[in-house]
């Protein structure tokens, strides 16, 4: 789901995202990286982006190799699904702002 604001002349784009389960097809999978990849490539650069939403998967508590996108806080290891979001993050110049609230 997106939605599209205009609050004080900036345009604001949220999405709200749901990624599939680990334990599904990986088609499925692609399909959904592939989906929110080309809503994110319809958005202009000159808009505002955030993106909210169970991403199913674990960034884990280690940024190792990630740095630019990930600070550090996370829980558990890093899994497939964690990986393709950070992988996202970075191809679209974006940072993971928080993963669990304690």
């Amino acid at each position: 789901m997106t939605i599209k604001l205009v609050v004080r002349g900036f345009t604001l784009n949220i999405i709200s995202a749901y990624a599939a389960q680990e334990s599904l097809d990986e088609e499925i999978k692609r399909r959904f990286w592939e989906d929110l990849d080309e809503m994110i490539r319809g958005i202009s650069h000159t808009e505002k982006l955030f993106i909210e939403g169970d991403f199913n998967g674990h960034i884990g508590a280690m940024f190792r190799g990630y740095d630019d996108v990930h600070s550090g806080f996370g829980f558990r290891d890093r899994n497939g699904g964690g990986t393709s979001l950070l992988d996202f993050a970075r191809a679209f110049d974006l940072v993971i702002a928080n993963s669990s609230f304690p």
